[in-house]
């Protein structure tokens, strides 16, 4: 089924659906169970669409939508709102993964110019060194990567600014815990020190269950990261684990955008929550690094 075909099937489902969510979403509201919806977006831009990317004209379109119909909070807020257990009224969290350029010509502008709270995810790696994505070469559209110096004054804006590993890495498929290591923890701390803020949340490249690991999520915890991010479509809810935080694509199609944000009671039984169980005591000579007072956490760096 194409995407056109499938398009046009998802107005009667979203319209026959309404109803019900509009119910679930006033009984939610009213026993404090209402959803925290955390939206990622990669690149806006109207130059060279791509699967990854959406025009300023959609984008502010969806801004503006978010902004009438939920609270708009940072992602420590809508951690603390998981955290808390009670949440009675929709809030809604933005962030960006990767890092492009031209997030700074538009949407960034615009939602600091708003007050619209945000955290932006980069590529140690590419930011360093100004190298354009591999699967951006590949579709011969090697877009500009954001550099220090507007990462910082991002930062300085009021910015979150957070990891995305160190070359964009999926860490489902590491094995070597020094590689681990260097893709989380030595990565964050140098970030840390290129922005001069402290990294407080990581988000997995691609994001699936696949691109998942639990021994990830291990040692993102140990490095004192205040939380992590997935991005297979799952929404947060009061009383969820707080340190792992579930994320929605921002669909660029307008019906699959607002039937996801308003809820999709497919997508909540269809979307499986990625389970991990962490030891209480774990063997730190599992890892072959240095030693913890010799490399500061990446939760600690905080430039002077």
């Amino acid at each position: 089924m194409n995407r056109h075909v499938a398009n046009l099937l998802m107005h009667p489902y979203y319209y026959g659906s309404l109803p019900r969510r509009w119910w679930e979403s006033s009984r939610r509201c009213v026993n404090g169970s209402a959803p925290i919806i955390v939206v990622f977006y990669h690149r806006v831009a109207d130059e060279h669409p791509s699967p990854w990317s959406i025009s300023t004209r959609r984008f502010a379109r969806q801004i503006e939508w978010l902004r009438q119909n939920f609270n708009l909070v940072s992602l420590e807020e809508a951690q603390t709102r998981i955290e808390g257990g009670f949440n009675e009224r929709p809030v809604a969290s933005i962030t960006f993964d990767d890092g492009y350029a031209d997030n700074c010509a538009f949407a960034l502008p615009l939602l600091i110019r708003q007050r619209v709270p945000f955290t932006y995810f980069v590529s140690v790696h590419h930011v360093q060194h100004g190298e354009p994505f591999a699967h951006d070469v590949v579709a011969d559209q090697p877009h500009r990567i954001n550099t220090v110096e507007e990462l910082r004054a991002l930062a300085d804006a009021g910015v979150e600014i957070g990891l995305h590993t160190r070359t964009h890495a999926d860490l489902g498929k590491v094995q070597d815990p020094n590689q681990l290591y260097d893709e989380l923890v030595a990565a964050g701390c140098d970030l840390s020190e290129m922005v001069q803020r402290p990294m407080r949340y990581f988000a997995f490249p691609y994001g699936l269950h696949h691109n998942l690991s639990t021994e990830a999520f291990r040692v993102a915890k140990e490095a004192g990261y205040r939380g992590v991010c997935s991005a297979y479509g799952g929404y947060n809810f009061p009383g969820d684990d707080p340190f792992h935080i579930q994320r929605v694509h921002a669909d660029p199609e307008w019906i699959r955008w607002k039937n996801c944000l308003t809820v999709d009671p497919r997508r909540i039984k269809n979307t499986r929550r990625f389970e991990y169980q962490l030891q209480q005591e774990v063997d730190q000579s599992a890892l072959e690094v240095p030693a913890a007072h010799e490399v500061p956490q990446a939760g600690e760096i905080v430039m002077k």
